[in-house]
């Protein structure tokens, strides 16, 4: 609580000093780190996503030359000539368990003694020069393929017997070529294109005499469509540089560089120059993609790697790990340096802009410590635009508002109190009616003048219930009694040509209602409903309850409204203040004294209440007519507050509406 109470009691100078320090160099520091935390997270995704992106492309490059090859292999077992080949129709009979090479011309002169020896008994089995030139079409048809994508180092073709074909390619020695390894895993995966990768120790070489290390084999076997039977064996080595030429060229950050491994970690091409010589599967994991870290020759090292679904290979990028991190240190740099400005700067706007703000506080205060002492003499102040200057304008037009309200306060306790002699006044005059009303009826009664005795008891009560000792809201048991009264006097008047009939439970006639609404209403109902028809009517008075809220009906079967009376009395209820005062009459609205009544218990209503209570009217010429008023249903004195609380702060013209007088009806 101590260093609280000192801040609170501290100037407002010093206390705006130490916000703006907290407000301006604490986040600067915050924002530095979180800076510096979401770059390096940043970069470290980016450098991901672009060498994942490189690995994809070369993955991409070396799937679309391993289809190429596939596609090849396609073309290649569906040439006739070499279907039958595959059938051992080409070469002549006797020599299925032997390799028949055949070579070029000058290909004697560069084998072994025993290549020529198998050369010669080859040469025997061709019969005639048909099936020669059967070969020597075969032979072209491979130097094709070999001329158009002279990435290719070699096609070579095996039928079960162990004969084949080839322009390029011919065997070290007699062993038949379907014991090689290659053959073997070729005839195991009938009919699907493999990926061999680098070969070793097989008896199989090329005329230019490429290394193991320089050509990728690929090998497919070919299959009888009806039996599926292993008919032989299609064998393409790829030149290393095809390989190579898709990652050769791709450099991660300063030194790193891409490679490319078979399944099993063996490498299929690496740079000169390589960070590590081998990588072991087992770094690798179970996934086909990833990212890892590992300490290889002294330095910590960052692999990013993805394997082809099509071939097998991973392509991997190899990085030291250092390399990404020297962006982010330079943005560290900056960000330091940023917040060092932003604390020299924060601390030097701090006391420019504490000064500037408290100066005029302190000058307001002692305009406030004058006025407080009763002078209210308008201050002079500065030009300033800011809030500060706004106050102070304020503050003078605050004087100014306090010395004219003092005023019409002095004006308004001399008017209230006329007011009160005015009322004090006229409460003598009720009193002086009810006595006198009193007075005729005691005489009528003693003279046996029942009937004017009974009428003067009823107006007498009549007035008694409408003055309400000046109250705006009565029981409905008062209001009921009210209309009682009035039916009687106009019973007296009508005789049998007005029945009327009153509903009203007695569980609800303890509810408050705003009084004198029924009688205008029912006085209409008098007047043009039951005087303008021919013979006796009735009028019924009902109330019920629906929810919270009270309706109150006056329904007769008098002589009711054309169409459009209604529509213009529907139209005068929607702005019943306007319809009374005349303020419509350019728009052709004018009552002429006609349904005031109706229309000032309409105004009273929505005043007291708002615009979703009020009266709804109804009528049928020749039918009668219907009145529900939608009162709020009020059970206590205290809910009686409510509607004029919202009415204290409005207009003296609004509350002079809510005092609305009864009225005479038409």
């Amino acid at each position: 609580m101590m260093p609280r109470l000192r801040l609170r009691n501290m100037p407002l100078r010093y206390q705006l000093m130490l916000l703006f320090l907290l407000f301006g160099i604490v986040p600067s520091l915050g924002l530095g780190l979180l800076v510096n935390w979401t770059v390096e997270r940043i970069i470290e995704r980016q450098v991901e996503d672009h060498t994942m992106q490189l690995i994809g492309k070369v993955n991409e490059a070396l799937d679309t030359k391993m289809e190429n090859l596939q596609n090849m292999t396609y073309l290649i077992a569906f040439n006739p000539d070499i279907g039958e080949f595959w059938k051992g129709k080409t070469l002549a009979d006797g020599h299925a368990g032997h390799a028949s090479v055949i070579t070029p011309e000058n290909q004697g002169e560069r084998t072994q003694h025993s290549v020529q020896n198998q050369a010669l008994s080859s040469k025997q089995a061709l019969s005639s020069v048909q099936e020669q030139d059967t070969l020597y079409e075969m032979k072209q048809f491979l130097q094709g393929y070999t001329t158009l994508y002279p990435e290719i180092a070699g096609i070579l073709i095996v039928n079960e017997k162990g004969d084949y074909i080839s322009n390029e390619m011919y065997a070290r020695s007699t062993r038949s070529l379907t014991e090689e390894g290659w053959y073997q895993q070729a005839a195991q995966h009938a009919g699907i294109f493999t990926v061999l990768g680098q070969p070793s120790h097989r008896n199989v070489t090329t005329h230019v005499r490429y290394k193991d290390s320089e050509i990728v084999s690929v090998v497919r076997s070919v299959t009888d469509p009806e039996t599926g039977h292993v008919l032989g064996a299609i064998m393409i080595d790829l030149k290393l540089r095809a390989v190579s030429q898709a990652a050769r060229d791709v450099t991660l950050g300063k030194s790193g560089y891409l490679m490319v491994t078979d399944a099993e970690g063996r490498s299929v091409y690496m740079p000169d120059m390589p960070l590590i010589e081998r990588i072991p599967p087992q770094w690798f994991g179970a996934g086909d993609s990833g990212m890892f870290t590992r300490e290889a020759g002294g330095r910590e090292l960052l692999f990013m790697f993805r394997a082809s679904e099509f071939t097998g290979w991973r392509t991997v990028g190899v990085f030291p790990a250092r390399e990404s991190t020297l962006e982010v240190r330079q943005i560290q740099f900056y960000v330091v340096c940023f917040v060092f400005i932003v604390c020299l700067f924060g601390l030097t706007a701090s006391l420019r802009l504490s000064s500037s703000i408290a100066q005029p506080i302190f000058r307001l205060m002692s305009y406030m410590r004058t006025a407080e002492t009763g002078d209210l003499t308008v201050r002079q102040w500065s030009d300033r635009g800011d809030e500060v200057g706004m106050l102070g304008r304020s503050f003078n037009r605050m004087l100014e508002q306090i010395r004219r309200l003092m005023s019409l306060s002095e004006l308004r306790e001399r008017q209230k109190r006329d007011a009160e002699l005015r009322s004090l006044q006229e409460h003598i005059k009720p009193h002086f009616l009810y006595n006198t009303l009193d007075t005729i009826h005691w005489m009528a009664r003693k003279n046996g003048a029942d009937d004017v005795s009974d009428m003067v008891g009823a107006l007498s009560r009549l007035f008694r219930l409408g003055l309400s000792k000046g109250d705006d809201f009565i029981p409905l048991r008062s209001e009921m009694e009210h209309i009682s009264s009035y039916m009687q006097i106009q019973q007296t008047r009508y005789r049998d040509r007005l029945r009327w009939e009153l509903n009203v439970p007695d569980e609800l006639k303890n509810l408050f209602v705003l009084k004198l609404m029924l009688q205008p209403v029912v006085e209409n109902a008098i007047y043009h409903g039951i005087k303008a028809r021919r013979g006796p009517g009735t009028i019924w008075i009902e109330a019920k309850a629906e929810g919270d809220k009270l309706l109150l009906t006056v329904r007769d079967d008098g002589a009711g409204m054309t169409v459009d009376r209604l529509r213009e009395l529907r139209e005068w209820l929607e702005i019943p203040l306007e319809a009374m005062e005349g303020k419509q009459k350019q728009k052709g609205v004018s009552t002429h004294g006609r349904s005031y009544g109706m229309l000032n218990v309409q105004a009273r209503i929505r005043l007291s209440f708002g615009e979703e209570y009020g009266i709804v009217l109804d009528s049928k010429e020749g039918t009668g007519t219907c009145v529900t008023i939608t009162h709020p249903l009020l059970l206590d004195m205290a809910q009686l507050k409510k509607p004029y609380e919202k009415g204290e702060g409005q207009d003296d013209e609004i509350k002079g509406h809510r005092q609305l007088d009864n009225g005479e009806s038409d």
